[in-house]
């Protein structure tokens, strides 16, 4: 069956300094472990020619698929705090990009697809656990309505990768806004190639930000623009209790897409401390610390950007810090707007912060299950006899309610109406660490892919009621715990 992918490609067409013109690396044995048939359809792509014999070499980067770009993108990045001058795909290849029925143009990425030139001694490989952990979160990102990446593909090599110990190794097909990252600015910014930080620009705009081109200040509108995008992002990751675990400027999507799920995972209970990243050693990415660390990845874009908004110095600083003090504002009102629809509230009050702020209190001093909480106070918005679950997570919700519950009544849904609102915003499956890691294990150790198959069943309803999984929605027994999360590269 002959394979077509429409590529339109537009960013191989960027001078070559972008970039590295590299082929994926063939594999010994590609067979397709799972094709997005639903995604590959929005993309216009035909899942039975993907999920073909042809296909699959293409997925696994065996076979060059007509108008590939085949190309490495360059990108820099603070990492940890820390700015390397010099990182780029160390094991991604760009196919090109495809415009999807919807008119979207799309980036289609090969990860795990061999060494390139920024694989800085890495060999260029992925192993099936975390590709397998990508596909799983990034799709549960989209089903809960969160701007994410998208795994259309992940394919066993037959071959194994060497980590700490031999593992399979696997191919991912990553779908992507663009791969564009705070981290692309700063490799031009930091080499002084100010034509560069331009063209790049001007292309974002293009693809990205193309109200901006009519401003009176375009690269500015663009940097407000981005600033608006991730100021929302990151209030929604808090709404669900996501903690990226390694948002470095180069994991950092100019889209607004949450990209890069390496150690990445959902808080059980509530805690603002909360890290699960075996490399986050001091918590810098912890759950609570996530807004202010988008903040500062933010003020780093600023920074490369600088001599495009104003010839005069003291301007452009002047503009980009009157651009980043826009970003909590902008936050917090997504945050408390997110929040105010999870207790069920239809209308602004003064004290809404305030109510959700002592509700979270309770829930980080009797280690509420996050998920959980918020699930059930739909049943409690429902019914009264509903907050004898909710006192059994956490006994300060007693407390609390009766705000609550004089808030919600102040207001004109009946109960039915709130419950229906508020189930549609509070889901009652997320990816559990427990979850992930068990599926992760059934693959890897024996080729067994039925639980990954059931676990993304299940996410793909994250708000509906789902009787017969009923045990996916349940936290870890103690000894079920998952402590840390890892890499994998």
């Amino acid at each position: 069956m002959s394979v077509r992918i429409p590529f339109d490609t537009l960013y191989a067409q960027l001078p070559e300094r972008f970039y590295s013109r590299e082929a994926p690396k063939p594999v010994a044995a590609p067979r397709l472990v799972r094709l997005n048939t639903p995604l590959a359809e929005q993309l216009g792509l035909d899942p039975a020619a993907l999920a073909s014999p042809e296909g699959v070499e293409i997925l696994a980067g065996n076979r060059v698929a007509e108008g590939s770009a085949f190309i490495a993108e360059a990108y820099a990045g603070h990492q940890f705090g820390h700015f390397n001058p010099q990182l780029g795909d160390g094991r991604a290849i760009l196919l090109g990009e495809v415009v999807g029925r919807d008119g979207q143009r799309r980036d289609l990425q090969l990860k795990g697809s061999g060494r390139t030139p920024w694989s800085r001694g890495g060999d260029g490989r992925a192993a099936i656990g975390p590709v397998l952990r990508e596909y799983i979160i990034s799709e549960a990102m989209a089903a809960l309505g969160v701007p994410t990446t998208r795994s259309l593909a992940a394919v066993t090599t037959g071959e194994s990768v060497f980590r700490e110990t031999a593992l399979p190794g696997a191919v991912l097909t990553r779908v992507a806004a663009s791969h564009i990252r705070v981290g692309t600015f700063q490799y031009f910014a930091a080499r002084g190639d100010l034509e560069a930080v331009r063209l790049l620009a001007d292309h974002v705009i293009a693809r990205h930000y193309p109200e901006a081109a009519a401003a009176p200040s375009p690269y500015l509108a663009l940097l407000e623009g981005v600033i608006g995008r991730q100021a929302r992002l990151i209030a929604q990751w808090m709404q669900i209790g996501f903690i990226h675990g390694v948002m470095n400027t180069d994991n950092c999507a100019i889209s607004g897409e949450t990209i890069d799920y390496g150690p990445c995972a959902f808080m059980d209970h509530y805690d603002p401390a909360t890290v699960y990243s075996s490399i986050d050693h001091a918590g810098r990415y912890a759950y609570g610390n996530q807004p202010r660390i988008a903040q500062w990845n933010l003020a780093r874009l600023a920074e490369a950007l600088l001599p495009l908004l104003s010839d005069d110095e003291d301007k452009a600083m002047s503009a980009a810090q009157d651009a980043l003090a826009a970003y909590v504002p902008q936050f917090q009102g997504a945050w408390l707007d997110g929040m105010r629809r999870k207790l069920g509230l239809a209308t602004a009050g003064e004290e809404d912060a305030a109510l959700v702020g002592e509700l979270l209190g309770a829930m980080a001093e009797g280690s509420a299950d996050f998920t959980l909480t918020f699930r059930f106070l739909a049943e409690a918005a429902a019914d009264p006899a509903g907050d004898a679950a909710l006192v059994a997570l956490f006994p300060g919700y007693a407390g609390w309610a009766p705000r609550w519950r004089a808030r919600v009544e102040a207001e004109s849904a009946t109960p039915a109406e709130r419950a229906a609102a508020m189930r549609a915003v509070n889901p009652a499956f997320i990816p559990r660490n427990h979850r992930v890691e068990a599926a992760l294990a059934a693959a890897t150790e024996r080729e067994d892919f039925a639980p990954f198959e059931e676990l993304l069943a299940v996410l793909a309803r994250p708000f509906e009621d789902q009787p017969h999984f009923a045990a996916y929605a349940a936290p870890p027994e103690p000894e079920q715990r998952v402590l840390q999360t890892f890499c994998g590269t």
